[in-house]
């Protein structure tokens, strides 16, 4: 699906991968960016983004969030983009709804931030920015704290909306749409584009 589409970043929740998986996670012209979860099954989250861009992950100490953040450069004087791909599970303890918090701030000050994931806070009406409980009403604070807007509109999972799509300014994403299934999955996928010009290996 992804060679036929041609996309120039996939960004894959709940892989289940571990270190048993590197010969079959390989896609022909593709870097993959990923983290397993280490120790229990389940979990874990990767980023495949076209080897012709250019791009370096950034370290963040194994703490039990699960993202991955990526840096594609920008053309000389553009912006460069930041890319995170996050899965909270809906067990998820306060303390490391924390830990990603404090993450998030610190790498959300990039000028054009991108954040996709499935975030399991099904009780969060997105219209009104409101919530029932006191994780999702601190996620929801959280975000405008960091000054980032949720751009799905429509349910992902059933008649409800887990998957969601940030980005710190208007314009830098568009053109969302969310429907159809990979595999075995019952969340739909959410497609999208980011405008920004960014610099291709070689430029």
């Amino acid at each position: 699906m992804v060679q036929q589409q041609s996309y120039d970043v996939v960004a894959i929740m709940e892989t289940w991968w571990d270190d048993s998986h590197g010969w079959s996670t390989a896609l022909n012209s593709y870097k993959l960016f990923r983290r397993d979860r280490q120790g229990r099954r389940g979990g874990r989250v990767a980023l495949y983004i076209k080897q012709t861009f250019d791009t370096v992950g950034i370290e963040t100490k194994e703490d039990g969030v699960e993202c991955l953040w990526v840096r594609i450069k920008g053309k000389a004087n553009k912006a460069d983009i930041l890319l995170g791909v996050c899965y909270r599970p809906s067990n998820q303890e306060e303390e490391v709804d924390s830990l990603f918090y404090k993450q998030l701030g610190n790498v959300s000050g990039s000028s054009a931030f991108v954040l996709v994931g499935d975030f399991d806070l099904p009780d969060i009406f997105w219209e009104l920015n409101t919530a029932e409980k006191r994780q999702s009403r601190k996620f929801l604070e959280c975000m405008e704290d960091n000054f980032l807007s949720q751009l799905v509109g429509e349910p992902t999972r059933g008649g409800t909306m887990l998957d969601l799509l940030f980005a710190n300014r208007d314009g830098l994403v568009g053109d969302v749409v969310v429907g159809g299934r990979l595999g075995q999955s019952d969340h739909e996928i959410i497609e999208f584009s980011i405008f920004g010009e960014v610099r291709r290996v070689g430029d």
